[in-house]
């Protein structure tokens, strides 16, 4: 079995949060919220018609072959 004490050394002992601090990020307006997650929703929509055609089309492919097979 391998020795993994030496892969979790780093993670021994206390974390320092003082150096993972989050930098000061510019403040956004609703507005540009509301852009930004129409944004991300479309580009989710479009994603999630690609899986769709795809699944649907490797799916329609074996079902074709799987009837070719049978007869």
């Amino acid at each position: 079995m391998l020795d993994k004490s030496r892969r979790f050394r780093k993670f021994e002992g206390s974390y320092d949060w003082s150096k993972n601090q989050l930098k000061n990020l510019p403040k956004a307006s609703k507005d540009e919220l509301d852009e930004i997650r129409e944004h991300i929703q479309k580009e989710n929509r479009k994603s999630r018609i690609k899986q769709w055609a795809i699944f649907s089309s490797i799916f329609i492919i074996l079902f074709a072959v799987f009837i070719y097979l049978i007869h």
